[in-house]
C-alpha cells in the first residue's frame, strides 16, 4: 500500500506547481470617442484607450483575466470575449441583455474570468449594436510557462486584424437599416490593423507595414473583425502554414491563401524565404450572394525585407474572384484538429440527437403608415429555424433564469 503521507505531499506539490504557473492579468479599458483620419475624412469613432484597433491582451493558458471597463462613450456598451469558453463564468461573457445588462454611459463594469483549455488567438469586441466595428482587439493565449508550442518557436509573433471601415457613424448606419427595414449601407473600405492601404483615396501613407528578416519565421495571428464578410488573405509569393484556428491547434496545413470567416481567427507561420524585396499582403471579400450589394474593394499592407531598396515596387498577389467557392472550400475543408496536441478532444462517435438548424434572412410585414425598403415593401428579418429573436428590455436572460423571474422570456426559448 502506498504511503498516504507521500501521496498527500505529491498532490500538494502538484497543486502548488499548477497555481504558481498561473497569473492574474489585469487591464483597464477607457472607452470613449476618438477622432481619426481615414479615406480623406476626419471621422469620430468609439475606441478603447485612444487606439484603433484596441489594445492587445496577452495571457497564458490557466491565467485569470480581469478587465475594468469605463464607459465614457455616449452609447450603451458591453464587451464580449469572443471564443472564450467561460467555464463557470458565464456572467462575464458579455452579450448585451443575454448575460448582462449594458454598461450605461458614465458607468463601469469589471469582467473577471479564467482562461483554460485554450491556446492561440481569440479577440474581444463590443457587443452592443455595431460598436464592434471600432471597439475590438486581439486576445493572445500562450501556453503555460514551461510549455511549448506544438510547432517550431517563431522568431516573432505578429497580430493581423482585418476589419471594415465606414465613412459614417456606424451606429447611424445600423439605425438607418433597422428603421427602414432594408439592407445597411456597405462599408467604404477594408482595413489591415486599422489602415485601408494605398488602393483607397488619400491612403498612400495609411498602410500597414511588416518588416521581416530574411530566413526568419513569423507567427501571424490573423483576426477577421469584419461585421459580416468572409475574406481572402494572401501575401505575394509566400506560403502560409496554418497551425491553429479559433484558439485550437490544427494539423499544419500549407496554403498560399487563407479564407477567414467573420469573427474567426487563424494562426499561420510565415517564413521570409523569398528574394529580398517588398511584397504586398492583401485581403478581399468572398461573397456568393446574388443581387446583394457588398464591398468589393481590396485592402493591402506590405511585407518589407530588411535590406530591400526603399523605392522598390512591391509585388502584388493574385487574389481569387470574389465568388471563388472552390478556393474557399478547399481551404476550409483542409483544416483538421491536431490529434493528441495540447487540449485536443476526441470527437464523440455516438450521436444521441440529430438537429437540423437553419439560419436565414426572411421578411416581415411593414407596420401601417410606414415605408419599408425591404423586398416588395417588407422588412428584412433574421431568423433561426424561421423564428426571430427579440431581446428583453428589462433584465438580461441570464439574470432572469438565475433568479427565476417570470415574464422575461417564454418557455419555448
Amino acid at each position: 500500500m502506498r504511503n498516504p503521507v507521500l501521496l498527500l505531499v505529491g498532490v500538494l506539490t502538484l497543486v502548488v506547481a499548477t497555481t504558481a504557473s498561473a497569473a492574474v492579468v489585469e487591464h483597464t479599458f477607457n472607452v470613449q470617442n476618438l477622432t481619426v483620419t481615414r479615406l480623406c475624412n476626419r471621422q469620430l469613432i468609439v475606441a478603447v484607450n485612444g487606439s484603433f484597433p484596441g489594445p492587445r491582451i496577452r495571457v497564458r493558458e490557466g491565467d485569470t483575466l480581469i478587465v475594468h471597463v469605463y464607459n465614457k462613450s455616449p452609447y450603451n456598451l458591453t464587451v464580449h470575449w469572443h471564443g472564450v469558453f467561460q467555464k463557470l463564468s458565464c456572467w462575464a461573457d458579455g452579450p448585451n441583455m443575454i448575460t448582462q445588462c449594458p454598461i450605461l454611459p458614465g458607468n463601469k463594469y469589471t469582467y473577471k474570468f479564467k482562461i483554460s483549455g485554450q491556446e492561440g488567438t481569440l479577440w474581444w469586441h463590443a457587443h452592443v449594436s455595431w460598436l464592434r466595428a471600432t471597439v475590438h482587439g486581439a486576445l493572445i493565449i500562450r501556453p503555460k510557462s514551461g510549455h511549448k508550442y506544438p510547432f517550431p518557436k517563431p522568431h516573432r509573433e505578429v497580430t493581423i486584424i482585418l476589419g471594415e471601415w465606414w465613412n459614417a457613424n456606424v451606429m447611424d448606419v445600423e439605425d438607418e437599416a433597422v428603421t427602414s427595414g432594408g439592407l445597411p449601407n456597405i462599408s467604404d473600405a477594408f482595413t489591415i490593423n486599422g489602415w485601408p492601404g494605398d488602393l483607397y483615396p488619400c491612403s498612400q501613407n495609411h498602410m500597414y507595414k511588416l518588416k521581416v528578416e530574411p530566413g526568419k519565421t513569423y507567427l501571424l495571428r490573423i483576426v477577421n473583425t469584419a461585421l459580416n464578410g468572409q475574406l481572402f488573405y494572401k501575401i505575394a509569393n509566400h506560403n502560409l502554414t496554418v497551425v491553429a484556428v479559433d484558439a485550437a491547434y490544427t494539423k499544419p496545413y500549407v496554403s498560399n491563401i487563407i479564407m477567414i470567416a467573420p469573427g474567426q481567427t487563424v494562426d499561420a507561420l510565415l517564413v521570409a524565404d523569398q528574394d529580398i524585396g517588398s511584397y504586398y499582403m492583401a485581403a478581399s471579400p468572398y461573397s456568393t450572394s446574388v443581387g446583394i450589394p457588398y464591398d468589393n474593394t481590396t485592402t493591402r499592407g506590405v511585407v518589407v525585407y530588411d535590406g530591400a531598396p526603399p523605392i522598390a515596387t512591391p509585388l502584388m498577389p493574385t487574389l481569387p474572384a470574389f465568388n471563388d467557392t472552390a478556393t474557399a472550400y478547399k481551404f476550409s475543408s483542409s483544416l483538421n484538429g491536431l490529434k493528441d496536441g495540447p487540449h485536443w478532444a476526441q470527437v464523440p462517435k455516438n450521436v444521441d440527437y440529430k438537429m437540423f438548424v437553419t439560419v436565414g434572412l426572411g421578411f416581415t410585414p411593414c407596420e401601417e403608415n410606414r415605408t419599408c425598403l425591404g423586398p416588395k415593401g417588407t422588412k428584412l428579418s433574421a431568423s433561426m429555424n424561421n423564428q426571430s429573436f427579440v431581446p428583453p428590455k428589462r433584465m438580461s436572460l441570464l439574470q432572469a433564469f438565475y433568479s427565476n423571474v417570470d415574464g422575461i422570456y417564454t418557455t419555448d426559448f
